[in-house]
């Protein structure tokens, strides 16, 4: 009989990475993973899911570096096996690009991607707006594949899954331990007014003759090849909690990509996206203790992580694991 009682709030990138790690590490636990949306209709389900991210300003850079590092061999292991397809993980090289020289040219997880190196004056001369640019290879997960995958793990390793939408904690009482990875839902879930939307838009296009993604510096203008079409975008909308498809978004992003790639202006749009960043200044992943139904009842946070949660997701996945394990061994029997 499994013993310890545990529920995770959230299925998107965050929570079923969380879910399978504790499933997986600790099979004395009953763990119950609980949510309103599954893929299709995940935040996660539209991420271009490449591999570089920006920094949470007050988090150790270490700890950044080990989320990253941790992720990234979780990512190259599944791109380099026979799971690859079905898991939608695929290497990716190309370039970032930058109109101002940035002021961090060696990012903090340039030691980890393939190849990292600042682009020749030849090669930027195709981004005339351009004054400097990194080209590396990275990894690209493609969720709405890699959700699939993730969750079939999960049940292999004995979890539970139960669609319901959780407006409380105190809904979860009846667990030994909560671990909450809702994303933007943790503004109402645990009243975390740090918490905010980043809109993003996104169109996916039939564009097979491109093989290199291009990225912007500021984050808003990208094209990213995957498995079956290319994404292109975006918008970083903070505060926007429109879910809508703004046409003014979508004429302004073929615009802005068609000017990085001309090709694009031929490119067959097969669909259009709208999906909310969990914002927060720095992502949060640490312990706490709540009351639930007068019962002390440790929780496990794992969520804010913007615009980079499948960039971290396992990294961060796995911290929630330790701080769980801390748990079980100051618990009394």
């Amino acid at each position: 009989m499994k013993s310890v009682r545990v529920v995770v709030v959230g299925a998107g990138v965050i929570g079923f990475s969380t879910a399978v790690c504790i499933a997986e590490a600790l099979p004395f636990c009953s763990v119950t993973l609980v949510a309103e949306r599954f893929t299709p209709d995940t935040t996660s389900d539209g991420a271009a899911g490449i591999m570089f991210t920006s920094h949470s300003p007050d988090i150790p850079v270490e700890r950044q570096r080990r989320w990253f590092k941790d992720s990234f061999d979780h990512f190259l292991a599944i791109a380099q096996s026979q799971h690859a397809p079905e898991a939608g993980v695929i290497m990716s090289s190309g370039w970032q690009i930058f109109k101002e020289v940035p002021a961090e040219k060696k990012p903090y997880w340039s030691d980890f991607v393939f190849g990292f190196r600042h682009m020749t004056a030849s090669e930027l001369k195709r981004f005339p707006d351009h004054r400097f640019g990194q080209a590396f290879t990275t990894l690209k997960c493609e969720c709405s594949t890699y959700l699939p995958w993730l969750e079939k793990r999960f049940k292999k390793a004995g979890g539970r899954v139960e669609q319901r939408k959780v407006n409380s904690l105190q809904e979860l009482s009846g667990y030994d331990i909560v671990v909450n990875c809702s994303g933007l839902g943790s503004k109402t879930l645990v009243g975390d007014t740090q918490m905010h939307p980043i809109r993003g838009q996104i169109l996916k296009v039939q564009a097979p003759w491109l093989k290199h993604f291009i990225r912007d510096g500021d984050g808003k203008t990208y094209i990213y090849p995957g498995i079956h079409s290319v994404t292109i975008g975006g918008t970083r909308q903070e505060g926007d909690w429109r879910l809508d498809v703004d046409e003014g978004d979508t004429r302004s992003i073929i615009e802005r990509c068609s000017r990085l790639e001309p090709s694009l202006s031929k490119a067959k749009v097969l669909s259009t996206w709208v999906g909310l960043r969990p914002g927060r200044r720095n992502v949060r992943v640490e312990r706490e203790e709540v009351l639930l139904q007068g019962r002390r009842v440790p929780v496990v946070h794992n969520y804010g992580h913007g615009g980079g949660g499948v960039t971290i997701s396992w990294g961060t996945a796995l911290d929630a694991l330790g701080l769980v394990r801390h748990l079980l061994r100051t618990m009394t029997p």
